[in-house]
């Protein structure tokens, strides 16, 4: 659905600054893969996510979209954002707190019914207050509340339902729940997992809860240096532990201390 050859990532290449922020990166993406992502601060999860939506460039490497393999390296963001949804980890990013509920919900609906015309009437609402009940928030009862009088964890289920309405063919989840409280989270998580079920949405998610980690998806990837270093899916992602996966960035630090070390000594 997705496929990624050969992506590179340059930061102020060319300079004594420069850092090379993704490492010839392959990936495929399959359609109906829920993929988390882990990784520590640095590792380049964010810098691929940038690439994929199309907020940075890469500087050398490929991006395609589907089983054609129409590239789209160097769309635009905001041609991208027609099929590729993103939600980040501050939950008022994702909605305009200034317009009202069902304003939010009308945006929406014309970015993901595409080629329809949408008119604000009782049956748009009946449909708007449908999938509201579906957060068991008592948001169906604020269509006309200013969305900036709800809480975070409010927003970020109001976000995530609303990127889920305009059928993305790839949803990235930016840490999406690191902002809230741990039931908002868990409120968040349950719904993550099933809407991504009953949509068949294809779904990346960066977290650095490794029990969520294990828990959701069926893959998972850690990235360390800017490269993937880990891809498991099926059994072999199953029976991954928390001791596995601990173990792993040791040996990661145990790798970089060591890099440190021969660097200091050829110095």
């Amino acid at each position: 659905m997705i496929t990624i050859e050969n992506l590179n990532v340059y930061f102020n290449k060319g300079t004594p600054d420069e850092n090379h922020a993704l490492k010839n990166i392959n990936l495929t993406i399959n359609k109906g893969d829920f993929i988390t992502v882990i990784g520590s601060n640095g590792a380049g999860k964010s810098t691929l996510y940038n690439a994929i939506s199309g907020t940075i460039f890469p500087t050398s490497g490929h991006i395609y979209l589907d089983d054609e393999k129409r590239e789209i390296t160097f769309d635009k963001e905001y041609k991208r954002a027609r099929y590729i949804g993103r939600i980040f980890q501050n939950p008022l990013l994702g909605t305009a707190g200034k317009m009202s509920l069902e304003d939010n919900m009308m945006i929406c609906s014309k970015k993901g019914w595409k080629g329809l015309t949408i008119s604000l009437n009782n049956k748009t609402r009946r449909n708007f207050k449908e999938q509201l009940e579906r957060l068991d928030m008592g948001l169906e009862n604020r269509l006309n509340d200013n969305v900036s009088q709800f809480s975070g964890g409010q927003r970020q289920a109001l976000t995530l339902l609303m990127a889920v309405m305009s059928k993305p063919k790839l949803l990235l989840l930016d840490e999406h729940t690191a902002a809230l409280d741990p039931t908002n989270a868990d409120i968040i998580m349950r719904l993550t997992r099933d809407f991504a079920k009953e949509y068949g949405l294809t779904v990346m998610m960066i977290t650095h809860n490794m029990k969520h980690a294990l828990e959701y998806g069926n893959r998972l990837l850690m990235m360390d240096g800017g490269e993937i270093i880990m891809d498991v899916s099926g059994a072999e992602k199953n029976n991954l532990t928390m001791d596995d996966i601990v173990e792993r960035f040791r040996q990661i630090k145990k790798k970089d201390l060591a890099n440190d070390q021969m660097v200091l000594q050829t110095n």
